[in-house]
This record gives structure tokens, sequence and C-alpha cells, in this order.
């Protein structure tokens, strides 16, 4: 449920907390426990424990660490702080090709509808939702499609991650920080990743913000010939191409090109594809590893 300092947290399924220190082998087989991992761990006479084993992996991620999840919620917002569409895109993508599902949710709707992003989103095929968590808008729908998942959270500070989770599960009291107006940003309340398991079944993990969601180290980019697999909007058009191999970034004859031509697909969806091919393309593969 949490990793802090070298203590993982480990709940049983009972209620309870077990305080863990992972053995030896994982260090010599480099593997670091992960929040989210399901594990076999041995209790100690002191009520400590000891993890044994962790099981197979459905997908990781580095940062923020996080195993097994089913979900990401990205939090964006049209209000201040206002959300760069690039930032959901390379979150979006990674999660594509981790096969984790994404959920758009605009907070502060009660500031600003963000009918751009909305739009941008909803017709590109993701569940997207408008919330506040100030008026409680929304909270309930965001809630019903959490039952029976694990979903992690994440957004560009102060976009209101840790507040929506408050406003999901009276009793949480995560710490919220205040949005600075001169940079249109807020402070970075979460420190490390943790898993909450709400009344209603589900799990839920609060995260860093955006600027520890780093996609430009190792594997978190995406090889650019598998990179428009992670726009799912781009499938229809992406082997229409006059040639092969195309890019779709100025080929001629290009399909997906025409289709944005066409108004098919959301310049700013195309620009971050875009954007994420070029950093993909300066990646080695010896840097992947």
């Amino acid at each position: 449920m949490k990793a802090l300092s070298g203590f993982y947290y480990v709940d049983p399924g009972d209620g309870q907390v077990v305080i863990c220190r992972a053995r030896g082998k994982f260090r010599h087989q480099k593997i670091s426990p992960l929040v989210g991992d399901r594990v076999v761990y041995t209790q100690t006479e002191s009520g400590e424990g000891a993890l044994d084993e962790i099981f197979p992996r459905r997908n990781e991620f580095r940062r923020p660490a996080v195993a097994n999840i089913d979900q990401l919620v990205i939090i964006g917002s049209g209000a201040i702080p206002k959300t760069d569409p690039f930032l959901i895109d390379r979150v979006v993508s990674i999660a594509e090709g981790k096969g984790c599902e994404s959920i758009i949710c605009l907070n502060k709707c009660d500031l600003d509808r963000a009918d751009e992003l909305y739009e941008t989103y909803h017709r590109a095929g993701f569940r997207t939702l408008r919330v506040s968590a100030e008026t409680g808008a929304g909270i309930d729908e965001l809630r019903d499609l959490m039952v029976g998942k694990v979903s992690a959270f994440t957004g560009n500070s102060g976009v209101g991650k840790s507040s929506i989770l408050n406003a999901l599960e009276s009793g949480i009291a995560i710490p919220v920080g205040e949005v600075s107006q001169k940079l249109g940003r807020g402070r970075h309340t979460t420190r490390h990743v943790e898993l909450f398991r709400l009344s209603n079944g589900a799990i839920v993990a609060d995260t860093p913000g955006f600027s520890s969601f780093d996609v430009e180290e190792d594997e978190q980019v995406g090889r650019k010939e598998t990179l428009a697999a992670t726009f799912r909007e781009f499938a229809p058009y992406v082997n229409r191409c006059y040639f092969t191999g195309c890019t779709h970034r100025k080929e001629k004859g290009c399909a997906l090109l025409e289709a944005l031509a066409e108004g098919k697909i959301a310049p700013s969806r195309h620009a971050s594809y875009v954007r994420l091919y070029d950093q993909a393309e300066q990646i080695k593969d010896w840097q992947r590893k």
C-alpha cells in the first residue's frame, strides 16, 4: 500500500497493515518492490514482516513507481493551473502502451468547463468527465467508475488530485496545497505513492505530479515504430498510408494527415504524437535497458 524509506506497508486484506522489509534476494536480483505489488510475506515475532515473493506484474510504471494498475485517472483543468494537452497525451500514451485504461477527469468545472479538453478526449474515445472537488459535481460518477479496480491518480501539480480524493472519501484527509496565482501551478503536497482503500471497494493511488511522471527516461517512452498504436483514434488510418513505414508526420499520401486536415483528429493530439515521436527518435535501444 505504501513504500517509504525501505519499509513496505502490506495490507493482508483484514484491514490491518504489516510493516515489512524486503529480503536480500530482491536486491541481488535487482528487483524493487512497488506500491501495488501482490506479495507473499512472513510475519515475525515482533509483528513486522519480511517480503518473500513478488507475484508477476500485469504492468509497472517507473515514475510514479506503481504496479498492477487497472486505470489511470488523469486530472486536468481549464482553470488555474490550466492543463497543457501534451501533459495528458504523454501519460495516456504510456498507459495505452502498458495496457492500462485512462480516464480523463477535468476538475474545477465550477470555474471553467474545459470544453476544448473535454471535446478532444471524448472524441478520441476516452471516458471523459467533468468534476468539481469544491461543489461535488461529478464525484459520484467518478466513484462509480472506480469500483472493483485499482486506479492511480496523476496530473499537473495544483490541479486538484488530493482534493478529489478527499471528496471521494471523507476521512482520507490528504494534505492540499494552494495554487500560486503568479506561477499558475500548485505546490507538491504528495511526496510518495500510497494506495487508499475506499469504502466501496475501490483502491486508489495518490501520486506526485506530472513532473515525476518522467517519460523521457528509458522504457517510459514508447518506441517510435509502435507509438502511433498508443493513440487509439489513429487506428483507422495508420495502415492506409500510401508509403509503408510512414511516420505520420509530414509524408505525402499519409492517411493520418488527411484525417487531420478533415478534422477527424484533434490538432493537439497529432502535435503531441509528433513531439513524442521526436523524443523517441533520440533514444537509443541501449538506453532503454
